[in-house]
């Protein structure tokens, strides 16, 4: 049985990159060195059984938008995780909202935003991108768009999530907890949303990526962060690279991150470099604030290489190929 707090360690590939053959290239190790493809990453933990789902797809060959958007629906489904799909925890006025988003290799994408009462956003998200001239719905006319499209309306709102929320009442204190996927919860505690994103690299060497959530727990009624935003928490350029962004989604929407990692990867950064070099940006223009959130990133390039980069310490992604299918690896971090 999968533990979520233990770390597989990472072994490390003996040649060096250059003197790497064609086929040796893709059983290459992590530590900047290409894994080939296809290979999915996702953030956090719950990106092992993610990533399981989505490489179902891509091991027979199929698009990596498919892949990706299989993937998350996992999370999305899962009713223990409250900082994603339909376990999510509420806004300050009891209302479970749902942000997804979704881009292809053709440079397609689509996105709803601040949607109720339909479980699965990132597949409206798909039929966005695929059935509309569009890229984002947001609210009812999301909502409205999903049942038209087949969707079930239902409501979201769980006994475990409303009891929270309730608890949270008795003080409407707003003081979110950083990394609240690697911490154990119960009603009571300040809580943090966070998002799944998750790129995929196919057989075809084309990239796509997905990022859903339910975003900050007790958030004002209205709120959207980075992830359902085209460039903030997901971008992909099928030249270049794919990346995606995790933590406190307004810094992330002020740099516009996702698109700057891509951008950064375009002019030879390395994914982790590029990474790394957005945290910088946002550290660099709010210094204070930066200290109490997190933000991460994670990317990938044509090549399979891979790398993440996050403000605090606690971040993790998750990584499954031909060669590893759980592997769980600890983000690096400027604190």
């Amino acid at each position: 049985m999968y533990n979520r707090r233990k770390f597989i360690k990472i072994s490390a590939a003996g040649a060096s990159l250059a003197a790497l053959s064609s086929s040796a290239l893709a059983k290459a190790s992590f530590l900047g060195q290409a894994d080939g493809f296809p290979i999915v990453i996702s953030t956090w933990d719950f990106g092992i059984v993610a990533n399981k789902e989505a490489w179902k797809t891509l091991s027979s060959g199929g698009r990596a938008v498919d892949a990706v958007e299989a993937g998350v629906r996992i999370p999305e489904a899962d009713m223990s995780n409250h900082t994603v799909g339909r376990a999510g925890y509420p806004d300050r006025d009891g209302h479970v909202t749902l942000d997804a988003c979704i881009m292809d290799e053709l440079g397609n994408c689509g996105s709803v935003a601040g949607m109720e009462d339909i479980a699965h956003p990132i597949s409206v998200a798909r039929l966005v991108m695929d059935k509309t001239p569009h890229v984002m719905l947001v609210g009812e006319g999301a909502t409205q768009f999903a049942v038209e499209q087949g969707f079930k309306r239902e409501k979201l709102l769980t006994p475990e999530s409303e009891a929270a929320w309730k608890e949270w009442l008795k003080t409407a204190k707003y003081s979110p907890v950083m990394n609240i996927e690697n911490k154990q919860h119960a009603p009571g505690n300040q809580y943090n949303h966070d998002t799944i994103g998750m790129l995929a690299l196919d057989a075809k060497g084309n990239i796509s990526g997905a990022c859903t959530t339910s975003g900050m727990a007790f958030k004002m009624h209205g709120r959207v962060g980075d992830s359902p935003i085209i460039g903030a928490g997901l971008y992909v350029d099928n030249e270049v690279g794919g990346a995606t962004s995790t933590g406190v989604g307004e810094e992330v929407i002020r740099n516009v991150g996702s698109f700057l990692v891509v951008e950064l990867m375009r002019q030879g950064y390395s994914p982790e470099d590029a990474c790394k070099e957005a945290v910088r940006r946002i550290i660099k223009k709010k210094p204070q604030t930066a200290k109490d959130i997190q933000v991460g990133f994670l990317a990938i390039n044509k090549k399979g290489e891979y790398g993440a980069y996050a403000i605090q310490k606690g971040f993790s992604f998750a990584v499954c190929n031909a060669a590893k299918q759980d592997l769980l690896i600890p983000g690096k971090s400027f604190y």
